[in-house]
């Protein structure tokens, strides 16, 4: 097997988080603190991220895990704070998503997003939505609105929508809408569209291996646009009750035909959340990033989920990324797989003897890719900064057909 790095950190909490409510003890002594925290990993997209914009690339990611860590340390539960991360990683112009989104053939702006609660195991999403400045905020509504239960008459409420009835539901429903200049680059169309114009050109040449090569360097400069060949980006949470979630949000390919939706909005294609329960051990939340048909017809998020149940968590993530994407037989007349994942599983477990009464929450967190690179950011409620990190194959290795896989260990304490 190619191009397989891996690395670790433990984060050890310097106090337990019990103690990030101290400033509220002097007028409530005979109140017990409320433990609040939690841990989230965000990724900016997997593709290939430029030296240039390494700095923006990291900064979004860091910007985003604060949103999240906020959220947390403020009592939000999993759900809340993975959707912040992403309205921070939609806000940016650089990503590729919300308000940094690339533009379809037609010059305009359709956007997938999902989410999914490992706690009820519920799940929103959107695809093709346009006029809507954060597509996440609306998957996460139709999350909301489906733990209501049914409608009226005893209809089943929906889980995803599409295009202008997505549009029209989130309006219906408070989400404003954002007028289509203020989210795209009229330049960037335009340079698009020269290079692929240009393409289908050389697929007129009788140069087959000439044709081939120019072809692919234009198409994929094309699906970068901006943004250096970059897919959805995402997030991944868990909370102090140990709930997990994960959410997804995708400008899609550049120059792609009006009404496609990518693996963003699929279910069990771009994110996966499932608390742990009688059958599986491990807490699970994956959120992916990619060729969105590549993602699809693997449904990666869930298998890699499934996979985590494994004993070796690196391990299982490293043969799920090679058996059940790279080598997948639903993938077999691909030359290149290109693709990337964040993984987070937890449990519950005792740090001290029993009678200190003190547990804990043990977090294992990777991420692994078949692009060139891959851009993340981590943070625990304890740490006063996110850390990031872009990923990057190994020189001489072929993207598409190796991967990268790293990650490391986090522990939260709690005082029950």
């Amino acid at each position: 097997m190619e191009g397989i790095t891996n690395s670790a950190e433990e984060q050890q909490p310097s106090t337990p988080l019990s103690n990030s409510w101290s400033n509220k003890q002097e007028s409530s002594k005979n109140e017990k603190p409320k433990p609040v925290g939690g841990f989230v990993l965000v990724h900016a997209g997997a593709g290939y991220h430029s030296e240039s914009k390494a700095k923006e690339y990291k900064h979004v990611c860091k910007r985003a895990c604060q949103r999240a860590v906020d959220r947390l340390k403020a009592g939000a539960l999993a759900v809340e704070a993975v959707t912040a991360a992403l309205v921070e990683l939609e806000d940016s112009p650089f990503t590729n998503a919300g308000m940094g989104s690339n533009l379809n053939l037609s010059g305009g702006i359709e956007c997938d997003a999902s989410i999914m609660d490992g706690k009820s195991l519920h799940y929103g999403a959107v695809g093709a939505i346009s006029g809507i400045k954060n597509p996440v905020l609306v998957a996460n509504r139709l999350l909301s609105e489906a733990q209501r239960g049914k409608l009226s008459a005893g209809r089943i409420p929906p889980c995803f929508l599409v295009g202008r009835g997505a549009h029209d539901w989130a309006v219906s429903h408070g989400i404003p809408p954002c007028p289509s200049e203020k989210m795209f680059s009229l330049s960037a169309y335009k340079r698009n569209k020269r290079k692929m114009e240009l393409a289908e050109k050389l697929d007129t040449g009788h140069n087959q291996t000439k044709k081939r090569r120019q072809s692919c360097e234009n198409v994929s400069f094309i699906n970068g646009g901006n943004h250096g060949c970059l897919d959805t980006v995402g997030a991944v949470v868990v909370d102090l009750e140990g709930n997990v979630a994960a959410a997804v949000s995708s400008g899609g390919l550049a120059m792609k035909h009006p009404g496609r939706v990518g693996q963003a909005a699929h279910y069990g294609c771009g994110c996966w959340a499932e608390n742990t329960c009688n059958m599986n051990p491990y807490s699970t939340a994956v959120s992916t990033s990619g060729c969105g048909e590549h993602l699809i017809r693997t449904m990666l998020a869930r298998e890699c989920s499934t996979a985590m149940q494994s004993e070796d968590a690196h391990q299982a993530l490293l043969e799920a990324m090679q058996n059940k994407f790279i080598s997948s037989p639903f993938l077999a007349s691909e030359d290149r797989v290109l693709g990337g994942v964040i993984v987070l599983r937890c449990c519950r477990c005792v740090e001290a003897p029993p009678s200190q009464n003190i547990q804990g929450i043990l977090v294992e967190f990777l991420w692994s890719h078949t692009t060139e690179s891959m851009c993340v950011g981590y943070m625990s409620a304890q740490d006063s900064k996110a850390k990031t990190h872009i990923s990057r194959l190994p020189p001489g290795t072929v993207p598409g057909q190796c991967l990268a896989i790293e990650g490391g260990v986090c522990r939260l304490s709690v005082v029950e």
